[in-house]
């Protein structure tokens, strides 16, 4: 009798233990679901989106030479979101987004220089010295980069404010965190950027405005006489005792030359490529065609001269002015090209899933006399999403497939024990 009681309770402790060992791993194979379902959302994705962009080929050249050709990548409207407006969570689920997205597209395609085009955080306009310096602490950490690449942005409305409420504190503090002059030229690898404050081109003769158009008629002044200089003279040169430079067929010491040009500092003969925060003047986005272009109901929309795209006068001046090549902008949040006259315009979307569902960037291959762009997408926020709730329904599902017979054979079990 004794033996068979012993029997008994050995019996249970072992099918006790079973249940015990089948449970935890059941709740291990859940916390693997977990686990794989994050590292693939929040880590795996983005190089398995990004690996299938590549950079574009020259038409001039199948196989360009890497000492004259720059890798750009070009990104626009960060909105890094600040103390007053911005929530928790969606600082974190947006800026880590952004972070991952821009180290895996660093490390898969090592970029020579970074764009960003304005509007790199949302309160820039509003915030006080101590949320300011919190929020380009985050900029710094969420946009790192290594040595061999350089980062460059441009300012943007919601960094300063737009034309009503900039200040020369602002722009100021704008400038020295990013080591950023409005108008100037930056020159790599023979090729000029023209970097400008379009906020401030609003023509009021405003002491901001005033200063920013001053610097681009400098600009202008500099790229005139980089142009008198090509790489290689093509005129015949004449014996003399004095050796003279020709310039398409003009001396250097030519009076035109000598009045405007003699105490500029020489650039690459180059046309220029324009990078502003706002776009040139357009009637609105329905000419736009892109697949991440702005939607039928917001193309039907004109847009507002000063405050969507920049006025019909300050964008014919900058055209005149600057004579670029190429035009990169932001602002809209979605992807349009247009030509002004036979010149491209490329408005960059966002970088940020706040603003849309499927982020881009482009991709630059460049040289003094070529250029090629390419659109890269980030992994879309539907993705995300999706595949999340995916999991957890399926998680749902084997709990319940796996508690219900345990729920039911413990209670048959607590009847079948009840004394008679």
């Amino acid at each position: 009798m004794y033996t068979d009681i012993a029997a008994m309770k050995t019996g249970l402790g072992t099918e006790k233990r079973s249940r015990l060992n089948r449970r935890n791993v059941f709740w291990l194979k859940c916390l693997g679901l977990i686990f794989v379902t994050m590292f693939f959302c929040e880590f795996l994705l983005y190089y398995l989106v990004l690996i299938q962009c590549h950079w574009p080929q020259l038409k001039t050249s199948a196989s360009p030479d890497p000492t004259s050709t720059l890798k750009a990548m070009f990104l626009s409207d960060t909105h890094l979101l600040g103390e007053i407006t911005g929530h928790w969570f969606d600082k974190l689920r947006r800026e880590w987004q952004m972070e991952r997205a821009y180290q895996s597209a660093i490390w898969l395609l090592q970029p020579d220089i970074v764009f960003i085009l304005g509007d790199l955080f949302d309160e820039g306009k509003w915030s006080n010295s101590k949320s300011w310096e919190n929020d380009v602490a985050r900029f710094q950490s969420i946009f790192r980069h290594p040595p061999h690449t350089e980062l460059l942005v441009v300012v943007g409305n919601h960094d300063i404010g737009f034309h009503y409420e900039m200040t020369a504190h602002k722009l100021n503090r704008f400038e020295k965190a990013f080591n950023f002059t409005s108008g100037k030229v930056l020159s790599r690898k023979g090729i000029n950027f023209v970097l400008v404050n379009s906020v401030a081109l609003e023509g009021d003769d405003c002491i901001i405005c005033r200063a920013a158009e001053d610097q681009i008629l400098e600009v202008s002044r500099q790229l005139s006489c980089s142009r008198l200089v090509p790489k290689k003279s093509t005129a015949r040169p004449v014996k003399s005792k004095t050796s003279h430079r020709y310039i398409h067929g003009k001396k250097k010491n030519h009076p035109d030359f000598v009045k405007k040009c003699r105490s500029v500092q020489p650039l690459p003969a180059s046309a220029p490529v324009l990078l502003q925060h706002y776009p040139l003047y357009r009637e609105s986005d329905s000419e736009c065609t892109e697949e991440d272009s702005a939607s039928p109901e917001e193309k039907k929309v004109l847009f507002k001269e000063r405050y969507d795209v920049l006025s019909q006068d300050a964008s014919q001046k900058l055209l005149r002015l600057i004579q670029p090549r190429l035009i990169l902008s932001g602002h809209t949040h979605s992807a349009c090209r247009v030509l002004h006259g036979n010149v491209p315009e490329i408005s960059v979307p966002s970088f940020s899933w706040r603003n849309r569902n499927n982020p881009s960037f482009i991709m630059g291959l460049i040289t003094a006399e070529d250029f090629s762009l390419e659109k890269c997408f980030l992994p879309t926020e539907d993705t995300v999403i999706y595949t999340y709730c995916g999991a957890g329904a399926l998680l749902g599902l084997c709990a319940a497939i796996y508690l219900l017979p345990l729920s039911f054979s413990k209670s048959f079990d607590t009847t079948k024990q009840k004394p008679v």
